[in-house]
């Protein structure tokens, strides 16, 4: 078992045991699960997920880092995290729209695609979370937080 914690500027947004954990990394996504290597990796704008048993819940984030500790435990410190049903879908759905019309249009220099590229980036996963969600709100992991 993985202890699984979630802590954002704002809140803890989550603290439980989990048998496994899905981090999109800027080297691409990982699988941690018991007994995993040290680690401290950048996260990349995604979708998070960890399981235990047969349920599983997902969290969309818009970067930070992950620590993979010795003692079975991992600590995501996010930039933002996100439940599905925290999700404005129809509000994602439309920064996502000006994200990509502003790629598609009026970049003026690299700093400001990369930077509308990241934003873009994000809101998809967030609505990818919120869709998720609403598929399968059945069978999801209830904690506490």
């Amino acid at each position: 078992m993985i202890h699984f914690k979630i802590v954002t500027p704002e809140r803890e947004v989550l603290d439980a045991e989990a048998d496994s954990v899905t981090l999109p990394t800027q080297m691409g996504e990982i699988t941690i699960l018991p007994n995993h290597i040290p680690l401290v990796a950048n996260l990349a704008p995604g979708e998070m997920r960890f399981r235990r048993g047969t349920a599983e819940e997902s969290f969309a984030v818009s970067g930070g880092f992950v620590e993979v500790k010795k003692n079975h435990e991992v600590v995501v410190l996010a930039d933002t995290a996100e439940r599905g049903h925290e999700i404005d879908l129809d509000r994602a759905e439309r920064a996502r729209e000006r994200a990509s019309k502003f790629i598609n249009e009026s970049y003026k220099d690299q700093k400001s695609l990369a930077d509308a590229s990241a934003s873009l980036q994000k809101h998809l996963a967030r609505i990818r979370v919120a869709r998720k969600h609403r598929t399968k709100s059945g069978s999801a992991i209830h904690t506490n937080y």
